[in-house]
């Protein structure tokens, strides 16, 4: 097994120098980070966050968890502003796949469109008004034939802090306003 990995660590190397000039000339494989919806949030809550990512036909990355150590997973990395928290991303589990120069090996990747998830949450001292969170989406794109060197896109989305929902500050609002208790 040992030798196995060592031999891939040597082909993934030679295919990674004698295709990057390749790549980068044919605009290569690609990920386009789909428009995130802006998020909405109160101060001091939470609110869900999901990006969806799709992976150009005939290629696929390596998932957030792969199945080798050599293999470089799928990474979102989120750089919010202040009072601003970003809660653990949830990413897909991969689906297993095997290719022709390996056979016996499954890997563990995405294709075609796949969501990463996760939680916003504001600090009860942020300020009304639209922040600007950036993000990176980290990953290695494959075909079934060659792997391309790691790539980071850059991408980014809105959070808009709106106030809190009004209380009725009335003891008894069932009481009619008229009527002086």
């Amino acid at each position: 097994m040992r030798t196995r990995t060592l031999l891939c660590v040597v082909l993934l190397t030679a295919l990674f120098a004698s295709m990057a000039g390749q790549a980068q000339s044919s605009g290569g494989p690609g990920v386009t980070v789909l428009p995130v919806e802006p998020v909405t949030i109160q101060p001091g809550k939470s609110a869900t966050l999901n990006m969806r990512f799709r992976i150009n036909a005939g290629f696929h990355i390596n998932s957030n968890k792969p199945t080798q150590e050599i293999l470089i997973p799928t990474t979102v990395k989120l750089s919010p502003p202040a009072d601003v928290l970003v809660g653990k991303l949830e990413y897909p589990a991969g689906e297993q796949m095997a290719l022709p120069f390996m056979p016996e090996e499954k890997l563990s990747v995405y294709s075609g469109t796949f969501d990463v998830k996760g939680v916003l949450k504001t600090t009860r001292a942020v300020s009304r008004g639209t922040y600007r969170v950036r993000g990176e989406l980290r990953y290695q794109a494959c075909s079934d034939r060659q792997c391309f060197p790691p790539h980071t896109q850059a991408f980014a989305f809105d959070v808009k802090v709106v106030r809190g929902a009004t209380t009725n500050k009335r003891k008894n609002p069932a009481q009619s306003p008229n009527i002086k208790g």
